[in-house]
C-alpha cells in the first residue's frame, strides 16, 4: 500500500498525495487530552490543528471524545454552530473537506488521523479504504514502540513535538499569574485565539519572555519581540 510505504518513509506530503487529499495531520490524544501533533505536511494542515488545539474544538476533538470518524465532505454545508469557532477559520484557509479517522484499540482512542481538501466532495471508497489501513498501521506503530512520540519524531523531523513549548509556557504563566496548570493553558490559548496567533508562536513568546502574564490577568504584558 502506497500511503503505508510514504509513512515509513517519513513523508506526510507523499502520503496525502497518494490518498488523494491535499494534507495530513496527526496528533497523538493521551488520556483524551487535546491531541498532540507529530505528524503532518506543513502549512494548511499544521495550521488545522494548532486552531483545533487553540479553540478546542473541531473534527479532532469530536473524535477524541466520541471514538467514532469525523466525516465531513463539504464544511460550507454544516450548520455554523457544529464549530462555530473553528468553521470561520477552516474556511478561510481554505479548507473545504475535512475527513478525521481515529487512532484506537478496544474502546481507547489513541490519537487521530486528520486528511483535509481544498475542494468539497466525499472521499472516494478506495482513498477511503486506503486511510483505514493506514490508520490502522499508525495505531500499530504507537502501541508497538513505548515511546511513541520519538518514533514519530524520526519520522517527520519537522514536526518534532513543537508543542512541547505550550507546556513549558503554560507552567511559567502558572507561576506569573499563580493559577492552576489547566486555566493557564487555557489562558494562553484564548490569548492566542483573540490576536489571530498560533498558541505555539505566543507560546514561544511566553518562554523567551517577551510575553508575560502578571497575576492580575487583565492581559498580558508585552515587551519587544514578536509579542503584540
Amino acid at each position: 500500500m502506497e500511503a503505508r510505504t510514504a509513512l515509513v518513509g517519513g513523508d506526510p506530503a507523499e502520503c496525502a498525495r497518494v490518498l488523494g487529499v491535499d494534507g495530513v495531520a496527526v496528533s497523538l490524544a493521551p488520556g483524551e487530552q487535546l491531541g498532540e501533533l507529530v505528524w503532518a505536511t506543513p502549512g494548511v494542515s499544521t495550521r488545522l490543528e494548532d486552531l483545533q488545539f487553540t479553540i478546542g474544538h473541531g473534527p479532532g476533538p469530536d473524535v477524541v471524545a466520541s471514538g467514532a470518524a469525523v466525516l465531513e465532505p463539504d464544511l460550507s454545508r454544516l450548520s455554523a454552530d457544529r464549530w462555530p469557532a473553528l468553521l470561520p477559520e477552516a474556511m478561510a484557509l481554505g479548507v473545504r473537506a475535512v475527513f478525521c479517522l481515529p487512532l484506537s484499540i478496544g474502546g481507547a482512542c489513541l490519537g487521530t488521523m486528520t486528511l483535509q481538501r481544498s475542494v468539497p466532495g466525499p472521499l472516494p471508497v478506495t482513498f477511503m479504504s486506503d486511510a483505514l489501513i493506514l490508520a490502522g498501521a499508525l495505531t500499530s506503530v504507537i502501541i508497538d514502540r513505548g515511546d511513541h512520540r520519538e518514533a514519530f519524531a524520526a519520522a517527520s523531523p519537522s514536526s518534532d513535538l513543537y508543542r512541547a513549548v505550550v507546556h513549558q509556557a503554560s507552567g511559567m504563566i502558572s507561576v506569573q499569574a499563580g493559577i492552576p496548570l489547566a486555566e493557564a493553558l487555557l489562558l494562553l490559548r484564548a490569548h492566542a485565539f483573540g490576536k489571530g496567533r498560533p498558541v505555539v508562536e505566543v507560546a514561544e513568546d511566553v518562554v523567551a519572555r517577551r510575553v508575560h502574564f502578571g497575576a492580575d490577568r487583565d492581559g498580558p504584558d508585552v515587551s519587544g519581540g514578536r509579542g503584540r
